[in-house]
């Protein structure tokens, strides 16, 4: 079930409604309940493969906790090797397969092994991940082993967060289900402004920037230069806006009912640094893969190398972790490269920035900053975005071909709503515009604290003019035709 879908705007009152009205006990039933039936909007049969992971992690965790020793390492092992299992299979199967046609090809032998036709469940490297975050905390014993099973099934089928994250730990949320949350006007009304922001930024922004990256995208190879760049850099803005925007109604929606859910983006594209912008960006995930895989390699504590082998690994793991492909492998690559070439060239380029004494312009130097990283990120998103390596190529490669000629032509009229407007007319990028100004408006108020606690602070005729506006915007300007997927539902 889509966030932006009819079946959501009646889904959504009803089980928080259901929610407040029936007894503390039977909450966690209803939850689950509608949990289940949330993620069977999109495929029910897939629901007996998340059925599985539960149960195997469920007395894994109980086994792990009574064991001792190799016996400890022995359950975790079979949780680990079920869920990272269930993804070879459903994610990664048909990707090595394909790597292994191609490699057997070159030997001239056929490939024995047949293709899966199956369809990727939903939210599937989401919530396998925060299924393996409780069974490796039980193990390092940071976390008791959950004895009610129920709990634990809503621990990792909780709707809001279900499939596109935030990546939960067990010890930010388990105990939330146990605690009674009452009606409180005052969270309800919060939570409900941070589902409309997240509304907002998907139906007004994302959606629309879509169709305006997918008139290139696409089909790419008769573009060159400015639309290039322009898709490119749109799509930078388009899948923060989809991402953002899902993880503020998935936090909203959790706040309502009460339930305290990790912040997963922190104005990314306010970046100074690469490592800066991973932890702004994705915040649940980056922290991830800091806990159970980078430090777990040695972390820190290691020689320099090796330091900078470990990160590489750590983001190609990531790449690999959104895509059966090789384009999210060179993704991940690239933001690797980024990482590493930044630590290994921090003194010459602090050096150099002393010479020619940029810093006596703290805020030029800072925009340089920013738009700097913005460009690398955005560079790298190609990989992400296009649809094979081949279209990945040809526009990493042709961003800037022809573009002297093309700034000749930009007094063209017909040009601009070509290349510029990318063939979606004047009224459309005026709206993006429009609706890309109240977004960074927001963001620049929010650099100290949230909109929300400086809203509370201004007189209820200025709170209620903005929240209508607000609802006015999601309901005449968002993109509706036919409700857009969320971009990280496919991973």
């Amino acid at each position: 079930m889509l966030f932006n879908s009819l079946e959501f705007l009646f889904f959504f009152p009803i089980v928080t409604i259901v929610y407040f009205l029936i007894p503390y006990r039977f909450r966690w039933s209803w939850l689950l309940a509608a949990s289940c039936y949330f993620y069977m909007a999109f495929v029910p049969i897939y629901m007996l493969i998340l059925g599985f992971t539960i149960l195997v992690d469920y007395y894994a965790g109980i086994f792990i906790e009574q064991s001792e020793d190799q016996k400890r390492k022995l359950f975790l092992t079979i949780s680990l090797i079920a869920n990272i299992g269930v993804l070879a299979v459903f994610k990664y199967y048909n990707f090595l397969n394909d790597n292994l046609g191609f490699l057997l090809k070159g030997f001239a032998i056929e490939n024995p092994i047949p293709y899966l036709k199956i369809l990727l469940p939903i939210g599937l490297s989401f919530h396998t991940f925060q299924a393996m975050s409780y069974t490796i905390e039980v193990y390092r014993g940071k976390q008791k082993a959950e004895r009610h099973f129920g709990i634990y099934a809503l621990y990792v089928m909780f709707y809001p967060q279900l499939v596109a994250g935030p990546i939960e730990r067990p010890q930010n949320v388990l105990h939330q289900f146990y605690e009674k949350f009452d009606f409180d006007a005052k969270r309800v009304s919060d939570g409900l402004k941070l589902m409309a922001w997240g509304m907002f930024k998907k139906v007004v922004i994302a959606d629309r920037l879509a169709v305006m990256v997918n008139q290139v995208y696409d089909n790419p190879f008769h573009q060159t230069g400015i639309p290039l760049l322009v898709a490119t850099s749109l799509f930078s803005i388009q899948i923060f806006c989809d991402f953002s925007g899902y993880s503020d109604i998935a936090l909203g929606s959790a706040q309502v009912m009460g339930f305290d859910l990790m912040k997963n983006f922190d104005r990314p594209y306010f970046s100074k640094t690469i490592s800066e912008f991973w932890r702004r960006w994705h915040i649940s995930l980056s922290t991830w893969f800091r806990d159970y895989l980078y430090i777990s390699m040695g972390g820190n504590r290691v020689p320099k190398w090796r330091k900078e082998y470990n990160l590489f690994i750590v983001f190609l793991v990531s790449g690999i972790w959104h895509g059966a492909s090789w384009n999210f492998v060179i993704w991940g690559a690239i933001h690797g490269f980024y990482l590493i070439f930044a630590n290994l060239t921090a003194d010459f380029r602090n050096k150099f920035i002393e010479v020619i004494g940029i810093k006596k312009l703290p805020t030029l130097y800072k925009i340089i900053q920013i738009f700097t990283i913005f460009c690398l990120t955005s560079f790298a998103w190609i990989f992400f975005r296009a649809v094979d390596f081949k279209s990945a190529y040809y526009i990493a490669t042709h961003l800037f071909t022809g573009i002297g000629e093309q700034i000749l032509q930009i007094s063209n009229k017909s040009f601009i709503e070509k290349n510029i407007f990318l063939g979606q007319g004047i009224s459309n990028f005026v709206m993006v515009v429009f609706a890309l100004m109240v977004m960074e408006t927001v963001h620049f108020f929010q650099r100290g604290q949230s909109l929300r606690q400086i809203l509370s602070q201004k007189p209820l005729v200025f709170r209620w003019l903005l929240y209508y506006g607000i609802v006015m915007a999601i309901l005449f300007l968002g993109m509706y035709d036919a409700p857009a997927q969320f971009i990280y539902f496919q991973f």
